[in-house]
């Protein structure tokens, strides 16, 4: 088969197929059409005697190529080809290494047999695209890995290692790490004397009582997602379907999902996660710095999770404070978060014991003179930090890279401090920033490109997904949650009630709404702390003690488990500012609250692409989506509001009485 990705081969009557196609094997068109071109040289062959399909590279076939489900279909698809395998009349085994992905699983569930080096891992992610597998997977993997073990796979989308597939009977044999073709080629021998399998003949194993059991336990989670129950469907309807039936149940499943808005906005992120790892206006000859210790200054609770990034991440970190006490409750929380993973069987012990003999605690700036990378976490507050950028400039070495954790404040003022501000920038992680995946990489007007890349390059190696942002008071997330909050405040004065915003929400997607976010950080956050300067409802708030859920108490009131009840004595005090505010007391509707909360932010999306002070749309939404929580089969902000339509933001921004973005208003 010349210029394509797939070759054949024959070894003592055994026909290998083996895939190369870098850089993971995707099923593509090429890969299909060679696959289909293997099985039928095989049945043409009375030389063979059973066919082997393998990959080369890194992996087995990793999924499917998600760049042609936007393109006009080439045959043959994948469920066709499936089905050519099981059908051919000869044993086929997969032989897998790496990962069997998506349409590589089911390529495997067409095979008759299947053997796995220990390493490789096995599952269906369909279900993180808001798809099902589509090629046979949800009616094969019941007859093979059984039910229970069927229904966790594809709609929860987490795969399964090699040993746990030999368990539950989804491969056959174990091979050798190094030995697989040759183990593969052996196995194939055994596998002639017993004939084809094909998986559609078998029997669906297991109890069908444990889909309901698995949907119940995980309703929470899936609230609001399409894939999850359409993935938990299928594989019901293995159970009661003759094989031919549930294929086609199977089939319009996925077809209404493929062609759906949830699986585009789940496709979107997906490419836009990738797409915002890309910096406009650094070329390729740009190298990043190297990184081998990082400086933290605060031991606090940003202090502590970002100092957690990079010792998980196997990178040393000296962290300074200025009190011992706040040194030594710090280092302890941070001993107390891994001890805490490692006893869920998430870490070993001695990997905690390597984390913490990797930091350095110190109540000396000075320490930080070796370190290549210094992240500020201290007190939001511009003189401050200045004063820290200040003495760092005569500490740090040169060409380490001086970076400030603010949430809001301006990144060239800060780098104006020192006498290097092509070595500033922001790194503003998300609490808890051990566990949050969004990490703002903020450039400044004299950031040095390898700066950047550096900081950009270093976020995923300490599993973040980082967005580039540019210098504005709350850059791209914080920027866009204001007008948020801003609404919402002013809604409680016309008429609408915490939980009735909070609802909206949460029905739209949202894992809370405006007032439950604020009492979970804390209604004192930014007080200005005087108890009788009560200019707003979140003044009387705090004033009063009600800071939210570390008191009990906040916009709402919450029990000793901190679940929250609406709050008479909030109510209260949201009257008596409603009334000294001389607006009419009206009923608001749940459509008035999406357009004065949710139209503003992708307006405001509009007008920090207008600045610059974002690189791209798809940037934004992968802040929100992993920053904020919005719900990711919404897209994000921007895909949302494409959604909607430019001309329904804009009719609903104007009749609010918003100044609509020039870019916003040219597409409606």
């Amino acid at each position: 088969m010349t210029d394509s990705p797939i070759t054949t081969e024959i070894h003592d009557g055994i026909l290998v197929i083996t895939s190369n196609n870098p850089p993971v094997n995707a099923l593509g068109a090429a890969v299909r059409i060679g696959l289909d071109a293997g099985i039928k040289e095989a049945m043409s062959n009375d030389a063979v005697k059973a066919v082997v399909i393998r990959c080369d590279g890194r992996t087995f076939f990793a999924g499917a190529d998600i760049t042609e489900f936007t393109k006009p279909p080439v045959m043959p698809m994948l469920p066709e080809v499936v089905d050519t395998i099981e059908a051919c009349t000869k044993p086929v085994i997969a032989a897998i290494h790496g990962t069997a992905l998506g349409g590589g699983c089911e390529v495997t569930l067409g095979c008759h047999y299947r053997i796995a080096v220990p390493s490789a891992k096995i599952g269906t992610p369909e279900v993180k695209l808001g798809l099902l597998p589509g090629a046979g997977g949800t009616q094969r993997l019941p007859r093979t890995a059984g039910i229970e073990t069927a229904v966790e796979m594809c709609a929860g989308g987490a795969p399964i290692s090699a040993a746990k597939a030999l368990e539950v009977g989804l491969i056959d044999k174990l091979a050798g790490e190094d030995t697989l073709l040759a183990d593969a080629l052996a196995f194939a021998q055994e596998c002639i004397a017993k004939g084809p399998r094909p998986t559609r003949n078998l029997p669906v194993k297991g109890d069908p009582a444990s889909i309901e059991a698995y949907a119940k336990a995980n309703a929470r989670k899936n609230r609001g997602f399409d894939a999850p129950a359409a993935n938990i469907a299928c594989v019901e309807a293995a159970t009661r379907l003759p094989f031919d039936e549930g294929i086609a149940f199977e089939r319009t499943e996925f077809t209404k999902l493929m062609f759906g808005t949830q699986s585009a906005a789940q496709r979107h992120i997906f490419f836009a996660e990738r797409q915002a790892q890309k910096i406009d206006g650094i070329g390729p000859d740009v190298q990043p710095r190297e990184i081998k210790r990082v400086g933290v200054i605060g031991a606090g609770t940003m202090g502590g999770g970002i100092s957690m990034n990079f010792l998980s991440a196997g990178i040393p970190v000296t962290i300074v404070e200025m009190k011992q006490e706040a040194l030594d409750k710090g280092t302890g929380i941070i001993r107390k978060n891994y001890e805490a993973t490692a006893a869920k069987g998430r870490m070993k012990p001695e990997q905690v014991e390597a984390a913490m003999t990797a930091l350095k605690p110190t109540l000396a700036l000075e320490d930080l003179a070796d370190c290549d990378l210094i992240i500020e976490a201290v007190f939001e507050q511009m003189e401050i930090k200045k004063d820290i950028f200040g003495k760092l400039d005569k500490i740090a070495k040169p060409g380490a890279i001086l970076a400030s954790n603010t949430s809001y404040l301006d990144i060239d003022e800060i780098a104006a401090s020192t006498s290097r501000p092509q070595d500033v920038l922001g790194m503003h992680f998300f609490s808890p920033a051990n566990v949050m995946k969004l990490l703002e990489v903020v450039r400044g007007a004299k950031t040095a490109p390898d700066a950047l890349m550096t900081a950009m390059g270093l976020a995923k190696k300490i599993g973040k997904v980082a967005v580039v942002a540019g210098v504005c008071h709350g850059f791209i997330g914080n920027r866009m949650l204001m007008p948020r909050q801003v609404e919402a405040n002013k809604l409680l004065m016309e008429g609408a009630t915490p939980q009735q915003i909070d609802k909206v929400h949460v029905d739209f997607g949202m894992p809370m709404g405006p007032f439950q976010m604020a009492d979970l950080a804390g209604v004192d956050i930014g007080w200005h702390r005087d108890p009788t300067r009560i200019e707003n409802v979140r003044d009387a708030l705090a004033a009063v003690g009600r800071w939210g859920q570390k008191t009990g108490k906040g916009y709402y009131d919450y029990d000793e488990k901190r679940n929250p009840t609406p709050s008479a004595e909030t109510q209260k005090i949201i009257d008596e500012f409603a009334a000294k505010s001389n607006l009419p007391k009206r009923e608001i509707s749940d459509e008035e609250i999406v357009e004065r909360t949710l139209y503003p932010m992708v307006n405001e999306g509009y007008l920090i692409l207008e600045e610059g002070k974002a690189q791209r749309a798809s940037d934004i939404d992968v802040v929100w989506i992993y920053g904020y929580g919005w719900p990711i089969y919404r897209g994000g902000p921007m895909f949302w509001g494409d959604l909607e339509g430019a001309k329904k933001i804009v009719a609903g921004l104007e009749k609010h009485g918003f100044a609509v973005a020039k870019t916003l208003k040219a597409k409606a």
